[in-house]
């Protein structure tokens, strides 16, 4: 039987995603996006803030790229990446937990910087991309503990009825009244110590337990020896900042003997406190990458590293600038490399013969790509290029040529009277698989013969002529032609009544036809009936673009558009003659000067005048 994660035999526990035991993963709550933001500036550029106490946290890029992540505390501690300079991938530690950086160098890889971290975190992170080239975007998630929910590491870790968060941890079923009773085995003595309740804040007992033992107090030491420094332990680090501790020993307070601590008040005894040493810094040196992988798969290609100047301090490795490590040689950052000798080609047979007995054919070869092992590979592993030809043209000399002829054809080209029957002739070699040639010789046997149906006399039917032109130079039109009745005779034809062949069967004479498609035209409707009949008018018609299938179009040409509008009737008007209308006097004329014609006297006695002048005026008052 399996052990569940409660550690008992044959349970089915497993730890949720927030690290408890048999939780249903609602204590605790998933925070992840992607960061696809377009950035222009070359450099650091904010991405996500990691909070305090998170876990799980995944920072990964979606796809390679020149841009590389970077971490720094809120404090502005670079952690990962700071000052404009690379760290190698590895484990760097940072806001309380240890964080994996990955890159990976492979030049087939696709894969993405990475950050991973379990967490949790003791402060907030902020995590940058250094951008150098357009982001293929970043994917983070981490886990934050849900509202009012107890860490898994403290429950993991806590003694029974130990506060948590400053609060007793109490099951939530627990009654005030009726707390659980826990036991509890005293580490001194190794007898139980019986039960005693969960003390609740506000909540005290009155008096003490009475199965409780009374803790054993150790016996009074003599003031005879004292604790006294007798020197430090061995710094952590020969450079670079390390840290070391004082020693304490129990010693005579009078001969400074050493003695055995049982002499001294372990309680008075001081604790060591951390002090550094070698603060000096260590030699700068070369950090050296791993070798990328071989840029070819066969032959010499070529492989690259990084090389990082480096200097240790604070138990952190620091990337410094390269002159500091100038007391030392530089590795190479670049080198051949093979990983295996390349397949080569291989002629396996010889020629085929020709595929032809005479005339230009074709031979073949069995090429074959074979390893260095002599094994047969598939042909991309050989270099395309150098690969010899396994088929060519090969000439077996001219072949003898002969007419070949079809059989005659079975109908004549006459109804009736003279007519011929044809079959094809080509010259061609007398082998099935070359191509016709000339060369056969003029004696070329024919092609036609002379055919005979019987005499056509008296037989009726329509005759057709030829097509007229299309009546359209573009778009749809018609075409016309003359069917006519003939009775055939020998050498000759009558035209006859287009009744005498009505029992047969009629030829069209019109068809439609379509040369070209017209693309958009303008179309116009007719001009309106003209606004005025003498001294100007205007008349008008509405213009549409409209293409092939008569839909509205904008393809037309604007120069080419028609009028809608233009001048009609500008002829004056002329009035109807009245022949008992005439001026009675010679000096009419005064009389429309003087403005009289008002008058009845006046407009009789100057009748033509007047009324020529009233003409006049009306097709003035008519124009405004």
């Amino acid at each position: 039987q399996s052990i569940g994660c409660d550690d008992y035999l044959g349970s089915d526990k497993v730890i949720d995603k927030c690290g408890i035991c048999g939780g249903d993963n609602t204590a605790c709550k998933v925070v992840s996006g992607v960061f696809k933001h377009t950035l222009t500036n070359l450099g650091y550029h904010k991405i996500v803030e990691i909070p305090e106490g998170a876990t799980k946290i995944n920072i990964t890029e979606m796809s390679k790229s020149n841009n590389y992540l970077a971490l720094r505390s809120r404090s502005g501690r670079s952690i990962i990446n700071g000052n404009w300079a690379i760290d190698r991938p590895g484990r760097y530690e940072g806001g309380g937990t240890m964080f994996t950086y990955k890159r990976p160098n492979e030049i087939s890889s696709t894969a993405g910087e990475s950050f991973l971290a379990d967490g949790p975190t003791n402060e907030v992170l902020d995590v940058y991309m250094i951008h150098q080239q357009p982001n293929p975007g970043i994917h983070y998630e981490y886990i934050i503990p849900g509202d009012n929910v107890i860490s898994p590491q403290l429950l993991a870790h806590r003694r029974p009825g130990e506060p948590v968060n400053g609060q007793l941890g109490m099951p939530e079923s627990t009654n005030h009244e009726d707390e659980d009773l826990h036991r509890e085995t005293d580490t001194l003595t190794g007898q139980s110590t019986g039960t005693f309740p969960v003390i609740q804040p506000g909540r005290f007992p009155s008096h003490q337990p009475e199965n409780q033992v009374p803790a054993v107090q150790p016996p009074r030491q003599n003031r005879e020896h004292n604790w006294k420094q007798i020197g430090k332990t061995e710094c952590t680090t020969t450079c670079g900042k390390g840290s070391q501790y004082p020693v304490f020993h129990c010693v005579n307070r009078i001969t400074h003997e050493e003695v055995s601590e049982i002499y001294c008040d372990s309680s008075t005894k001081p604790i060591p406190e951390e002090e550094a040493c070698n603060l000096f810094p260590c030699p700068a040196f070369w950090d050296i990458g791993e070798w990328s992988e071989c840029s070819k798969t066969c032959g010499l290609g070529m492989q690259h590293r990084q090389i990082l100047c480096r200097q240790m301090y604070a138990n952190r490795t620091l990337t410094v600038q390269q002159y500091r490590c100038h007391h030392l040689e530089k590795p190479e950052t670049t080198s051949t490399c093979q990983l295996k000798i390349c397949s080569e080609w291989q002629i396996r047979t010889e020629w085929t013969s020709c595929s032809v007995p005479c005339g230009v054919g074709q031979r073949t070869r069995d090429v074959k790509c074979v390893s260095n092992l002599g094994d047969v590979v598939d042909d991309e592993e050989c270099n395309m290029k150098l690969r010899p030809n396994d088929i060519e043209n090969c000439d077996m000399g001219p072949c003898a040529k002969s007419w070949f002829l079809t059989e005659w054809s079975d109908r004549c080209s006459a109804e009736c009277g003279d007519g011929v029957r044809t079959r094809s002739v080509v010259c061609m070699t007398n082998h099935v698989s070359s191509l016709p040639l000339e060369g056969c010789g003029s004696n070329r046997p024919s092609g036609t013969t002379p055919c005979n149906n019987g005499p056509c006399a008296g037989k009726v039917e329509w005759f057709a002529g030829g097509w007229t032109q299309c009546s359209t130079e573009c778009g749809s039109g018609t075409q016309q032609r003359e069917v006519i009745c003939v009775r055939k005779t020998e050498g000759n034809f009558d035209v006859l009544n287009p009744y005498e062949c009505s029992y047969l069967e009629k030829p069209p004479s019109q068809q439609s036809c379509y040369l070209k498609p017209c693309g958009s035209k303008w179309f116009h409707t007719e001009w309106s009936t003209c606004s005025r009949s003498c001294e100007g008018g205007f008349r008008v018609r509405e213009v549409r673009c409209l293409s092939d299938d008569m839909t509205a179009s904008t393809q037309c040409d604007p120069q080419l558009k028609p009028e809608e509008k233009e001048p009609c009737n500008t002829q004056d008007c002329i009035p109807e003659i009245d022949e008992n209308c005439k001026d009675k006097y010679y000096n009419c004329n005064v009389v429309v000067q003087a403005r009289l014609c008002v008058y009845t006297y006046y407009k009789t006695a100057c009748c033509a005048s007047c009324t020529r002048v009233a003409n006049r005026q009306s097709g003035f008052l008519g124009r405004r």
